[in-house]
């Protein structure tokens, strides 16, 4: 990564590192994401339980997800543990680490085409967004939804976000959730199958993808599809209420099933 941190990680916080030296009682390891750091991590946080080969566990250059047990700013100590990073820990820091660098070679993209390097843009955007958002790719999700206006809102140069804006249209594409519920419907009168039908049409949106599928008698499942899922669950209760009150009111019955 082209990007560094400036000063010390905070205690708690899970840091990207690459082994360097490996001792009898120790490892001492890079941290990636941060400017000229290093950290220790002692043989009794590599592994729960006994350890009789250290090497059995670590290896010089492997990158190795690790959490900040304590930092000294004026001696320059960090002491890391691995063994206190769960699997799930691991998992989420390694897919944050892979959106950044995802991110960074969007920027290095951008750079390419503005005929610039990727200091400048880190310069003109990227730091500006970091600043903003902490991280370079959850602004670029963002954009991928909402556009260039994402960009303006924090004042990135013109040049650069629209450029910026159009290859992470391309390279990005926005995050779609569904949800489903199924409702079970009755009617008691004569036509009650039109009226069950006619409630059922009601049901529009022109932001959101809503499909009914009927799934045998008396029951009908509603898939909603879209980029928010709060608001996907707003539209889901709309939706149904919508639904069961027009059949209620002729005489029927809706429930949520």
């Amino acid at each position: 990564m082209f990007y560094k941190k400036l000063g010390f990680p905070e205690e708690g916080e899970l840091v990207l590192c690459t082994i360097k030296k490996i001792l009898p009682n120790s490892v001492f390891a890079d941290l990636d994401e941060y400017q000229n750091k290093e950290g220790m991590i002692h043989l009794s946080e590599i592994s729960a339980g006994r350890i009789r080969n250290i090497r059995d566990y670590v290896k010089e250059n492997k990158k190795i997800i690790c959490k900040v047990l304590r930092t000294n700013k004026e001696r320059g100590y960090i002491d890391l543990s691995l063994r206190r990073v769960s699997l799930s820990m691991r998992k989420k820091k390694n897919t944050e680490c892979k959106q950044e660098q995802k991110a960074e070679k969007i920027l290095e993209t951008v750079a390419k085409k503005l005929k610039t390097d990727l200091k400048d843009i880190y310069q003109r955007a990227g730091n500006r967004i970091i600043k903003e958002y902490d991280l370079i790719y959850p602004c670029f999700q963002e954009v991928s939804k909402k556009g260039e206006d994402v960009l303006k809102e924090i004042e990135i140069p013109n040049d650069i976000s629209k450029v910026l804006a159009e290859v992470i249209k391309e390279k990005i594409k926005p995050t779609k959730f569904k949800i489903s519920s199924t409702l079970t419907l009755r009617s008691y009168k004569s036509d009650g199958i039109e009226i069950i039908k006619q409630a059922l049409l009601k049901v529009k949106s022109s932001k959101y993808k809503i499909d009914i599928v009927y799934i045998g008698a008396p029951n009908y499942k509603i898939t909603i599809t879209g980029q928010d899922y709060k608001e996907l669950e707003k539209v889901m209760k709309e939706t149904t209420d919508l639904i069961i009150n027009t059949i209620e009111a002729n005489e029927g019955e809706g429930i949520i099933a």
